[in-house]
């Protein structure tokens, strides 16, 4: 034990303590990532049981004006009323398919008073930069299928237009541009209208089920981690060598490690002959 000594100097307490430093750091990014994971499968999930559920009144859904929750998104919900066509807004910087584009937003006031904003699609960019032409929302009573989505955020250092060209949908600044109280938890993606018009802007895509590749990374910085320690062994290994080339037990095992590597070559050599004569 006395030839290994060396590992309790002070330079390889410096080593050990860089080794843990990284696996620590291994480790934060291999939890890091596992959240990622659950966080996608927890979308994934609200997805396969939302989408495609049977349609519930908005009231249902939202009893009250900011009472959405996340496990809520995805949820169709039915809404009867009147779309407030006047109102229509767009969302820029929307590209589909590499297409750039952008979404049509239009406020729908239900029956009961309460005005909910209903995303009804996609439509591209015109040749002057303004979206293409925009389906009209039916006129008069309606009857609305939307899929509830939370509000998004705002983007950093853009504005809405004098057009009232929006940056995001980020529903404060709806209703402040709008000028009239506007659902604030969430709005809709439009799945269906009745009575449905002769066209509409390009639906929303159905959402991806797939998790990324977030596990298999959280197992790389594992493996990453145990990789440091191995370094650490196999450099602290390869010192006790060196400072014990004169004992004779050492010199030993080098020689059979050296004969080892000998017959490894020597077998290679001769599947090579026995290739080369077969050519």
């Amino acid at each position: 034990m006395s030839r290994w000594r060396f590992v309790l100097s002070a330079r390889w307490a410096r080593y050990l303590v860089l080794v843990l430093l990284f696996a620590a750091g291994c480790a934060g990014l291999a939890s890091w990532q596992v959240a990622r994971r659950d966080a996608k499968v927890a979308e994934i999930t609200r997805i396969e049981q939302n989408y495609d559920a049977a349609p519930i009144p908005l009231e249902e859904a939202l009893p009250e004006p900011g009472s959405f929750t996340a496990d809520r998104e995805w949820q169709r919900v039915e809404l009867t009323g009147e779309y407030r066509t006047e109102d229509q807004l767009v969302v820029r910087n929307r590209p589909r398919g590499g297409t750039p584009g952008f979404e049509v937003l239009v406020p729908f006031e239900t029956d009961s008073g309460r005005v909910f904003l209903v995303d009804r699609g996609w439509v591209p960019i015109s040749d002057g930069g303004a979206p293409a032409s925009i389906p009209d929302a039916p006129e008069g009573p309606v009857t609305v299928i939307a899929r509830l989505k939370p509000g998004e955020g705002t983007v950093a250092g853009a504005t809405t237009t004098s057009s009232g060209v929006l940056a995001s949908i980020h529903l404060p600044e709806v209703e402040r541009v709008l000028g009239t109280p506007v659902e604030q938890s969430a709005y809709g993606l439009l799945a269906g209208e009745d009575p449905a018009p002769a066209e509409r802007p390009a639906p929303a895509a159905r959402p991806e089920i797939d998790e990324g590749p977030h596990l298999s990374y959280a197992v790389q910085w594992v493996v990453f981690a145990l990789l440091g320690f191995g370094g650490l062994v196999f450099a602290g290994r390869q010192e006790y060598r060196y400072r014990n080339a004169d004992d004779p037990e050492e010199q030993r095992r080098a020689a059979d490690r050296a004969a080892k590597r000998a017959v490894r070559r020597t077998d290679a050599d001769e599947e090579d002959a026995l290739l080369d004569s077969v050519r």
